[in-house]
């Protein structure tokens, strides 16, 4: 029940497309609260064995080497033949949402190693949606999307948003995916809704003893009901196999290159596809994207610094000044602490569920007018609006039901990550300077350092994944300079860690997390690259 603020999916332009609550789209989510990438047919009946990754002695499934010699990948996977049909609504992701797509998006599931140590062994579903090219004659291939989380639902949130991708859909098969342990990928489960109803009245930022003990308390508690509840699936959800799950979709489509179009983590699934996979990357990009070279705890200072960037520059479009504004926010949080505001419901607005309203508010500036409203209701006494933007933000549909996305991406990020402060190290290391990058949101990104994989029960495959991709095809990474999610500073450090000649720098000045779409100049520049193959010079500029 940790505070993890989601790097998560295209919140502006795609997932608000779910029909979520004051018309605002959930982005990813931690443990409840905000807290931290040929024809269709058959393919090779192997691939290389060092692109499957093989296994070191003593290391985990997610710290296999990924360069060593290991069983190739069985024909009966390589060449396996899918059972495309129309598809359902994907209840799973959306919940009472869920709308059924059109005609023209097909499902079906791809069987891939629950173990790539063992790719002759037991087998996990990998869930897939795609709707064919327009013009047939002109097809480059499939386009695959990573919408971010990680945890969110690629089956859902592409139907969603194809309209935004309808001159990509001309010559390429739109093709998503629920990555493993998501939705319907075997997703992991952790606790039913009403357990996560309580978690949202518990304080996030314990203020007493006894606060803190109920946190960690209920944190741990989580990681315990995901090992009891998917303790087959929970080891082997990390990225790099990810990563892997996405090259053997390659090639049961016959495509002899990956292109792919990834948003905020979909952007580390991505670099790390491309270092697993160099002589496979096609056309390749990555926005909003997350900084490679942070550890567990700097990715989430980095969220502090980005979602309070944000603040202020939306209290400056609004003429009010960044310390004035952020001291406004911190009363309100502190009001809220004290007394939970009432809504038009029988649910209180906590200092939590306020916090979350305010961080789901800030992915994108077509949002700010709900926060203004939300704001000036909440400062008057009432909760209602600032409630139904952290219901949005948390999947909690108008049957009080909560989808699984938390508990995905927890479990991901987990898997991924050898973070594990502690209590103590979070109040001697990380406290006070969390606070004074963010006064908003600095106490809450500290304390999820504690919470977020307290006692997991999988160990983390890394400190900072690697992403270095030499020899692969140029590679655009779009950054935006007012992203509160993933700063900008990440795409930059993004481009540098995949090497020279490979990352290619596009900057956006805007105030969104994710450009494509929202930016027309950026927009045109990533049609040009994936349609056309035109690599813009890298540092070019939009605004």
């Amino acid at each position: 029940m940790t505070m993890r603020v989601r790097a998560g999916a295209l919140a502006a332009a795609l997932v608000l497309l779910a029909g979520a609550a004051v018309g605002c789209g959930a982005d990813s989510d931690g443990d409840d609260a905000p807290g931290s990438q040929g024809k269709n047919g058959s393919a090779p009946a192997s691939s290389p064995a060092g692109e499957t990754g093989g296994e070191t002695d003593g290391k985990t499934d997610g710290e296999a080497d990924e360069d060593a010699a290991g069983e190739a990948l069985p024909a009966a996977l390589t060449g396996q033949k899918l059972a495309w049909k129309r598809c359902a609504a994907p209840v799973k992701a959306y919940g009472s949402y869920a709308e059924r797509p059109g005609k023209q998006w097909q499902c079906a599931t791809l069987r891939a190693p629950l173990d790539y140590r063992e790719p002759s062994g037991e087998t996990i579903g990998i869930a897939l949606v795609r709707a064919r090219a327009q013009d047939s004659a002109g097809r480059i291939g499939s386009l695959l999307f990573n919408f971010g989380g990680p945890g969110g639902s690629g089956v859902a949130a592409l139907p969603g948003g194809g309209d935004q991708f309808k001159t990509l859909h001309s010559r390429y098969d739109l093709v998503s995916f629920d990555p493993r342990g998501v939705a319907e990928s075997s997703a992991v489960v952790c606790r039913d809704s009403e357990q996560t109803e309580a978690a949202h009245q518990m304080d996030h930022s314990p203020d007493t003893a006894a606060e803190e003990k109920a946190f960690l308390k209920t944190s741990a508690a989580f990681g315990a009901g995901c090992a009891e509840r998917s303790g087959t699936v929970l080891p082997h959800v990390g990225t790099a196999n990810t990563a892997r799950d996405m090259d053997l979709i390659r090639q049961v489509l016959g495509d002899d290159k990956l292109h792919y179009l990834g948003f905020s983590y979909g952007t580390e699934l991505g670099a790390v596809y491309a270092h697993l996979f160099p002589a496979k990357v096609g056309r390749l990009v990555l926005d909003a994207v997350v900084d490679p070279t942070a550890d567990f705890a700097g990715g989430a200072r980095n969220q502090a610094l980005g979602f309070q960037r944000a603040l202020e520059n939306y209290f400056k479009s609004r003429d009010i000044g960044a310390e004035d504004g952020t001291d406004r926010v911190v009363r309100l949080l502190k009001k809220t602490d004290g007394e939970p505001l009432p809504t038009d419901s029988d649910r209180e607005l906590t200092e939590t569920l306020a916090l979350t309203g305010i961080i789901q508010a800030l992915y994108s500036e077509e949002q700010w007018p709900y926060l203004t409203d939300a704001l000036k209701e909440a400062e008057s006494g009432e909760g209602t609006q600032l409630l139904a933007l952290a219901d949005s933000y948390n999947n909690r549909d108008d049957q009080g039901e909560y989808a699984t996305q938390d508990h995905s991406q927890r479990a991901i990020s987990c898997a991924d990550s050898k973070g594990r402060p502690t209590a103590a190290e979070v109040k001697s290391r990380y406290l006070a300077d969390f606070t004074e990058v963010s006064p908003v949101f600095g106490p809450y990104l500290a304390w999820d350092l504690a919470g977020w994989c307290a006692d997991w029960p999988v160990p983390g495959a890394w400190d900072d994944p690697e992403v270095s991709a030499k020899g692969a095809a140029p590679i655009l990474v779009v950054g935006t300079t007012g992203d509160s999610a993933t700063p900008y500073e990440g795409a930059r450090k993004m481009a540098d860690e995949l090497g020279d000649g490979v990352g290619v720098l596009l900057t956006n000045k805007g105030d969104t997390h994710g450009a494509y779409g929202s930016a027309e100049c950026v927009t045109e520049t990533i049609d040009d690259y994936l349609l056309k193959g035109e690599v813009p010079p890298s540092g070019k500029t939009c605004s």
